[in-house]
């Protein structure tokens, strides 16, 4: 046996544990509702608690707060099981990593026994609210303000694009708390804190389960005690969290490639066409064979990613970005090639591939477009590569 023939590429018995109990709430619940939830642009309540039922949402915590423990690489096994399915549902476990993830890297012991058991326990929601109207990819152009009074910070502002607006319980906020530029605080603002209001919710092409829009924050005061990190180093809060959670946005392209990789391989196999399965035609068989093979290496990549952020290893952060680019250019990809593969029937609601090419783009904006990725790509390179 060669030095190479071990458990190299082996998933942990742990984590294959892990993946098919999801995978089984997946096909079981969440499947049969997915058509459902993308019509009626709803959040879906019922699935939030199947999830919390079965301990999904401790995935992304310490076992000192209630969590499995387990680490990223399980964390977005599941995401991935999720996404084959609903991409929107997946946002559910992807955004309950994204809203936490600055209190367990830079909050105090307090914020962590306040907030992140009752996360764990899929009892809190979290949402992450960085960029605004005018600050998207520049963060630095934020205009919402934090001004310390007293022995309590007043935020005024206007966020947009963040995730779980309306069914939060908590928003980490991040505002300028200088002049100078890209000095920015983090801080946690409960959802019910006066002056915090829902603004407009977005009707978006995809993900329509997951509610999207603009939190406004008019005169909130909050504590001191209510600061993540340190106060003028919100920047380095927001990348050290995105550089973890944009693998999130890459499983879930993983697992929406995957979903419709498979969907459109069945169809293929039953779907016939001059007195034969359409698979057996050469153009067919091509392209499910792209499909299978972009996914399965997309894959690879993030799952390498995610060794590598768990390990602290010099390079994660450019893998992380290499897998966001990768996986969501791959998921794009394969859905309108899957959409393809059905013809007409890929192009109606009545079969889920329609919808699946429809999530898939968002995978290629959010957690960091990936133009901006390529840059941060880019930029590693000037250091010796590897």
């Amino acid at each position: 046996m060669t030095a190479l023939a071990g458990s190299l590429y082996e998933i942990p018995e742990e984590y294959l544990a892990i993946r098919d109990t999801v995978r089984r709430i997946a096909q079981e619940k969440i499947a049969p509702r997915s058509a459902e939830i993308d019509e009626r642009a709803e959040y879906p309540w019922d699935i939030r608690a199947e999830l919390a039922a079965h301990d999904v949402f401790a995935l992304p915590f310490p076992e000192e707060y209630g969590g499995t423990g387990t680490g990223l690489l399980a964390l977005n096994i599941a995401i991935e099981e999720i996404a084959k399915v609903d991409a929107s549902c997946a946002v559910m476990l992807m955004v309950q990593d994204l809203g936490t993830l600055p209190i367990r890297l830079f909050g105090s012991p307090q914020l962590k026994e306040r907030w992140l058991p009752g996360c764990a326990r899929g009892e809190l929601a979290p949402a992450f609210a960085l960029s605004e109207p005018e600050a998207g990819s520049d963060p630095a152009s934020m205009k919402t303000t934090a001004v310390h009074k007293g022995s309590e910070w007043v935020i005024n502002g206007t966020k947009n694009w963040i995730t779980n607006l309306g069914v939060a319980d908590f928003y980490v906020v991040f505002a300028k708390t200088s002049d100078q530029p890209r000095r920015f605080t983090a801080f946690l603002v409960e959802a019910d804190r006066p002056g915090v209001t829902i603004g407009k919710l977005e009707h978006k092409l995809g993900i329509r389960g997951s509610p999207t829009g603009q939190p406004i924050f008019e005169d909130v005061h909050v504590p001191e005690e209510n600061v993540i990190g340190e106060v003028g180093k919100g920047l380095a809060v927001a990348l050290a969290t995105l550089e973890r959670t944009r693998l999130g946005a890459a499983a879930q392209a993983v697992g929406i490639a995957q979903g419709a990789a498979d969907y459109a391989l069945k169809y293929a196999q039953e779907r016939e066409q001059f007195g034969q399965p359409i698979f057996e035609f050469q153009a067919i068989q091509f392209k499910l064979a792209e499909m299978f093979t972009r996914t399965a290496a997309a894959r690879e990549l993030l799952y390498k990613a995610c060794a590598l952020a768990e390990r602290g290893d010099p390079l994660a952060g450019r893998y992380a970005s290499m897998a966001k680019v990768f996986c969501s250019d791959t998921a794009m990809w394969v859905t309108v090639e899957a959409v393809q593969v059905l013809g007409g029937y890929g192009y109606v609601k009545d079969y889920p591939l329609e919808r699946m090419m429809r999530d898939a783009k968002i995978t290629q904006i959010y957690e960091g477009t990936n133009e901006i990725q390529r840059l941060v790509i880019a930029r590693t390179l000037r250091r010796r590569t590897s």
